[in-house]
């Protein structure tokens, strides 16, 4: 009878085990997803100031969207949560969605060469966290379903696992299309 008990007493404790470190290990993939998107906003930041020099001269009457996509440069680099660099992220879509349309109104600006290279980079830049956000919404989904689910949902209550927030657009305003007026 003792060891019967034993063996039950074993595999709950091995379950609890199981379950924590489960959560544990969804909550890491969560934190690392995110990091993904981190280093490839860090990398689309770094390509601006090269496009802002580059557009610069074709682009005088728009200052203001440069001025823009510089400033918010500056506040992702200092955004401390991940709720103020989704919001930074998403103006900052807005502006760069706003450059590459005005840049279609000058043809010397489509035909230079760092223009071009840097049009590409940013294109490949924005797939990448495009796939990042993805799997951070992923990553977060299979987390946050692991909380509610039962009976895992006892140890996350146990040992105050929180929910984590998807990466969503906003500001509606990054959904519309960019209208470029004259």
């Amino acid at each position: 009878m003792w060891i019967a008990i034993l063996v039950v007493l074993a595999l709950i404790i091995l379950w609890v085990i199981a379950s924590y470190n489960g959560l544990v290990s969804k909550k890491m993939k969560v934190q690392n997803a995110f990091g993904q998107i981190d280093v490839q906003l860090q990398r689309r930041f770094d390509l601006i100031p090269n496009l802002v020099n580059c557009v610069k001269g074709y682009m005088k009457h728009e200052s203001e969207t440069l001025e823009k996509v510089t400033k918010l440069r500056t506040s992702w680099a200092n955004a401390g949560s991940i709720s103020e660099k989704v919001d930074l992220d998403n103006q900052l879509s807005g502006a760069l969605k706003t450059i590459m349309a005005v840049s279609e109104n000058y043809p010397d600006l489509k035909a230079n060469q760092n223009f071009s290279e840097l049009q590409e980079e940013l294109r490949n830049t924005e797939n990448k966290i495009s796939y990042a956000r993805q799997f951070y919404n992923d990553s977060v989904t299979m987390y946050n379903t692991a909380l509610m689910v039962f009976p895992s949902n006892i140890i996350a209550s146990i040992f105050k696992f929180t929910q984590e927030k998807l990466f969503v657009v906003t500001d509606e305003k990054t959904r519309e299309n960019v209208k470029v007026e004259f």
